[in-house]
This record gives C-alpha cells, structure tokens and sequence, in this order.
C-alpha cells in the first residue's frame, strides 16, 4: 500500500505539472492575440525562451536555491545544483520548474512591441534562477516568510505578483509604444489583432490552472483536490462577471478583452486561498479581482504605463489581492504577515529586476529602434512575418511623424 500511495502521488504531481507546462500555451495566445499581428511571431520566441532558457536555469542552479535542504537563515537555500539524476525528487523538480516558467512568462506581454530580444534573453536567467526560487524558498521551502506565518497555497503572490512586479521594472524603464499617447498625453486605442486568439489562450490558462490549484496539494492519497477545483472555478467565473460589470459601468459596453482578463485575475486572486476559501467567498474573491483589474489597468495607462495585455493588473494587482482574501476570507493567514509578505515579495522583485534591466539598457540597450518598431519586430528582429500573406510588405515610415506613420502602419497589421 505504500509503494502505491506514492505511485499514485507521484502520478498526480506530474500529471498537475503537465497541466501547468500547457499554460505556456495559453499565455502565447493571449500575449499574441491581444498585440498587433506584426509582433506575433516576436511573442512566441518570448514564450518560447521562457521556458527552454527558465528550464534550463532552473535546473542548474534555480531548484537548488529555492529547495537545497539547507539555509542561510532563511533567506536562500543551497545545495542540489544542477539537478542530476535522483528519481526521488524527479516529480518534486518538475511541477517547480513549470511554475518558475509562469513567472517568468508574465513580464513577456507586458513588454510587448518594443524590446530587443536579445536583451529579454538576457533577463529571463534572473527570474527564473535566482528572483523567483529565493522567494520560493521564504515561503515555501521553509525559509523567513513562512515561519512568520505569511501563507500562499498556490502563488498568488509567490509567482503572479512576483512577475507583475518584474514586469512594472521592465515596463518603467522601457517606456510606452510609439503612438501610444497622443501628443497632450492621453492614451489612445491600440487593439491587438486576434481576439479569438487571446480567448482561446484564456480557455487554455483556465484548463491548465486545475494543475497549478489543485495540483499544489502535492499529493492525491487522502488530499482534498476537489475542493480547489471548485474553488477555482467559481473565481474565474465570477471575476470574467465582475470585469465585464465593470468595464460596461465605465466605458458603456461589456468589452471583450477586458471580460476575458477578468477570467485570469479571478483564477490568481484565489491561487493563495483555493484549499482554504468557502466556495461562496471564492465568489467574492475572484468578483473583485476582476473589478480591481479592470481598475487597475484604467489607472496604469492614465499614468503612462503602457501595458499592451494588462499583465501588471491581472497578476500584481490581482495577486496582491489574493494575498490578503486568504487573511479575510479562511483561517490560514493574518493579515499582518500577508502584507509584510507581499511588500517583501514586490521589493525584492522590483529592486533587482530594475538593477537588472538597468543593466542590459546601459550595455545593450533595451528597446529597438524606432523604424524597427514601426515596422513591426518580427521582421526586424526575426527577419519573418507571422502572417506574410497578410502584413503590407512596402511601408513607407515618415520618420518626422512617428504617430502618423504608426497609424498607417498599423491599418494593415
């Protein structure tokens, strides 16, 4: 019985990282859905990177910092470097790795548009290898934060705020999209191309979250795993309601983008609490996740964040909130040590992720020219075009007025 209660767990683990590796997927769609049809391509090898490059890192020395055995109090594990063969850990290794590749997928659709490749290659060794796995390890490998009593069951903060974070880093210094902001300031419309692309990668984020939620029990044998599936559930549904509440009450029609996004920030808002947070309150949980998000975004672009797919609001924004629904809604957290928690999390993510991308912007540099902006980074960046049956193939950009070119260009991508 005990070699097949450990089958069976073993079997749910991967099963769960399996689900969580198909997020990928899911982000890829939605990132490139809800950006212009000349920067798709750009977006995959992002997502892509994410996790060939995060995988990589991880299993060199990433896992080892989050789950070494042992700790320098508390702060940082060590130990386990690059993770060779050890059959007993295998399962252990593989559904954090597939979380330690969402974080890091997060900051990608923020800095849609606009970054060289070479330089978002250049950060994603950072979060994946030493940002994320150090706060994996204070709360969930024994370290400072959980033995104040901070608690998040499946990342609201440990991973989605985290990478809202580090995309808020990136997206200052980067700066918004050309044409973005008219000329006394005020953000103007820049649609993405495919809808139906970022409603089918919102589907595919809500199948693949069963594994991120569900899956965080760790085990099957004798866990209750039905519960944060429910759980789960009845937050995406009621944030995808309380975002499109929301964005109907303010700009008079139930916006499509923003609906699909409340499915996402209602599923990270009840990650920290799905094992734990009634099914009633999970309604309210996820509800206000998608009114906070839609605020959020409205408030970011007004202050000149230009976030093309709403990443900083989805999961920082949603992720904070998540973070302090398990301090009011379940008895598993105070208030006090989730707070101290989240500004621990943000400061650390945001400071080195700033230093960073600081760094790559004094050597390399972080943004492409402006023609190559313009004229889309698919083609300057990657020397293809995601759609060339379609993409206008002669621009003419008029460098003395970048807005005008912008909107010509953007006519046919």
């Amino acid at each position: 019985m005990e070699q097949v209660t450990q089958a069976v767990n073993e079997m749910w683990l991967v099963v769960a990282a399996v689900l969580v590796m198909f997020m990928q997927a899911g982000f890829a769609l939605v990132e490139a859905g809800f950006t212009r049809a000349k920067n798709a391509g750009n977006i995959i090898m992002k997502n892509m990177m994410d996790f060939s490059v995060g995988g990589l890192t991880y299993w060199a020395f990433g896992f080892a910092l989050a789950y070494g055995g042992s700790s320098f109090g508390g702060l940082v594990a060590y130990g386990d470097a690059f993770f060779f063969d050890d059959p007993s850990r295998g399962s252990e290794w593989f559904f954090q790795v597939v979380f330690a590749a969402t974080a890091a997928t997060i900051i990608s659709g923020a800095l849609a548009e606009r970054v060289k490749f070479t330089s978002y290659l250049l950060y994603t060794p950072f979060i994946t290898g030493l940002i994320y796995p150090l706060v994996t390890h204070w709360v969930w490998g024994g370290g400072w934060l959980s033995q104040l009593g901070f608690f998040d069951f499946a990342g609201s903060g440990v991973v989605h705020m985290l990478g809202g974070a580090a995309a808020l880093a990136g997206v200052l210094i980067v700066g918004p999209r050309l044409g973005k902001y008219d000329e006394e300031g005020r953000p103007r419309p820049m649609p993405g191309h495919s809808l139906t692309h970022g409603a089918l990668g919102v589907f595919i984020l809500w199948f693949g979250w069963y594994g991120f939620n569900a899956g965080s029990t760790l085990a099957a044998v004798g866990q209750d795993i039905a519960s944060p599936a429910v759980a789960t559930t009845l937050a995406a549904c009621a944030g995808s309601v309380g975002a499109m509440a929301a964005a109907w009450t303010l700009r008079g029609k139930p916006d499509v983008g923003f609906t699909i996004n409340g499915v996402l920030a209602g599923l990270v808002g009840i990650t920290a609490g799905a094992a734990s947070i009634g099914f009633g309150l999970s309604v309210v949980t996820g509800l206000v996740a998608g009114v906070l998000m839609v605020a959020s975004v409205v408030i970011l672009e007004r202050l000149g964040i230009d976030d093309p797919v709403g990443a900083i609001s989805v999961h920082g924004t949603a992720g904070l909130w998540g973070l302090i629904a398990v301090a009011l809604f379940s008895g598993d957290a105070s208030l006090l040590p989730q707070l101290i928690g989240a500004v621990a999390i943000v400061g650390w993510t945001f400071g080195i992720s700033h230093l960073v991308f600081r760094l790559i912007e004094a050597t390399v540099g972080m943004r492409v020219s402006m023609e190559e902006e313009l004229a889309g980074l698919d083609r300057s960046e990657h020397g293809s075009d995601a759609y060339p049956e379609f993409v206008f193939q002669h621009e003419v950009v008029d460098l003395r007025e970048p807005a005008v070119a912008l909107q010509e260009t953007t006519k046919t991508a």
